[in-house]
């Protein structure tokens, strides 16, 4: 059985080893040639990439490519991944396709309806063309479509791997929506920035999980690894530290809020996979109630980051009920000991204030979770 994972990239970087995974350079009829596959290639929409994003790779397996009995896409920096964090095997992959119709990512949850987040961070008229498309294509989705928009959950990133003959009846669902919408607001979409002209990207993120509501398929929900963050998440971050380092924290929590509004994914887990900004927000909110409390404690931007996981380490375990004096092991993916040496020679030698404490609690009532434990 031939499986064929094809890696969307737009730049040079290391594959997993093995024939499984191919990188498949996209937008690649407006850039140079990396000298991997490329989606300019037999029937394409490569010209399309900074609206449709890797959608353009998509489309080009969709048409092109004829031999794999296994197909899909994934992101050079983001895989599915097994048990031991490893990119999943050929193996994997039909194994778990003998149960189930496709793989796809853990659905994630948003902090407010997907329709309302758009509309914070996008032009609603897409979305809402979006919408009039499903209705007059496929009007037997068009109410679960619209009941999907206003929940609070949706995959990401377009990664998912099934038979082939799945995968094309998917595009052949999927890229006449866009076709009706870029009719429509093309010419409006092209004024946009380049992260926002991406929109079509976006919004077929979601749409993989109204088909696959729709069809009531059985998709594995797969843990998705990173192997790095974005370059943007990092040059955020270290003007963050700048900031810091000049205990600036009303210019840094500016920055942040102003980066954010042009760039909402950075504070997704698949662009910051440590969790790293979200843990400098937590710092700055501490900073702005405390009176920079802890920029006074003369630890580096790396040693304050790991003071505020020990914080949210132990408030997780007092919320959970736990005996304080009696820290135990967590029961997630991380497998952090709560209490380890580390951690109580950092709260031993500075003690957490009573607001610092309430902050993280408010930001694990607000998430379900503290991340990056």
């Amino acid at each position: 059985m031939t499986v064929n994972i094809y890696t969307m990239t737009h730049k040079k970087f290391d594959p997993p080893k093995g024939d499984t995974y191919i990188p498949l350079q996209v937008g690649s009829a407006l850039h140079e040639d990396l000298g991997y596959l490329r989606d300019d290639k037999g029937d394409n929409i490569s010209l399309l990439n900074p609206y449709y994003a890797e959608l353009t790779g998509m489309y080009y397996i969709w048409k092109n490519i004829k031999d794999a009995d296994i197909t899909g896409i994934c992101h050079y920096r983001r895989y599915p991944v097994d048990g031991f964090n490893r990119a999943m095997s050929a193996s994997e992959y039909e194994m778990i396709l003998k149960s189930h119709d496709l793989i796809t990512s853990k659905l994630i949850r948003l902090p407010n309806s997907y329709y309302y987040g758009f509309k914070q961070n996008h032009n609603i008229l897409d979305l809402k063309a979006a919408i009039k498309a499903v209705r007059d294509l496929y009007p037997s989705d068009a109410e679960l479509f619209e009941r999907i928009l206003d929940s609070d959950r949706t995959y990401f990133g377009n990664i998912f791997v099934t038979k082939k003959k799945l995968y094309d009846e998917y595009c052949s669902w999927l890229f006449p929506v866009f076709e009706r919408v870029h009719k429509i607001r093309g010419k409006d979409i092209a004024s946009y920035d380049d992260y926002h002209k991406r929109v079509y990207g976006f919004i077929s993120e979601i749409l993989l999980y109204v088909w696959v509501s729709a069809n009531r398929f059985k998709a594995y929900e797969c843990r998705i690894g990173m192997l790095s963050e974005k370059k943007e998440t990092g040059d955020l971050k270290d003007r963050i530290d700048g900031f810091f380092k000049h205990k600036d924290i009303e210019g840094a929590g500016e920055y942040i809020k102003e980066t954010l509004k042009k760039r909402p994914d950075l504070m997704m887990e698949a662009s910051d996979p440590n969790g790293e900004l979200r843990l400098l927000l937590e710092i700055i909110a501490m900073c702005d109630r405390e009176d920079n409390r802890l920029l006074d404690m003369g630890l580096e931007t790396e040693g304050l980051l790991q003071y505020v996981k020990a914080i949210n380490r132990k408030v997780m375990c007092d919320m959970g009920k736990s005996d304080p004096s009696e820290w135990k092991r967590l029961n997630n993916n991380s497998g952090v000991m709560i209490g380890s040496e580390e951690d109580l020679s950092l709260l031993s030698k500075y003690p957490p204030t009573d607001t610092e404490l309430e902050i993280s609690k408010l930001l694990f009532n607000s998430a379900g979770e503290i991340p990056c434990l």
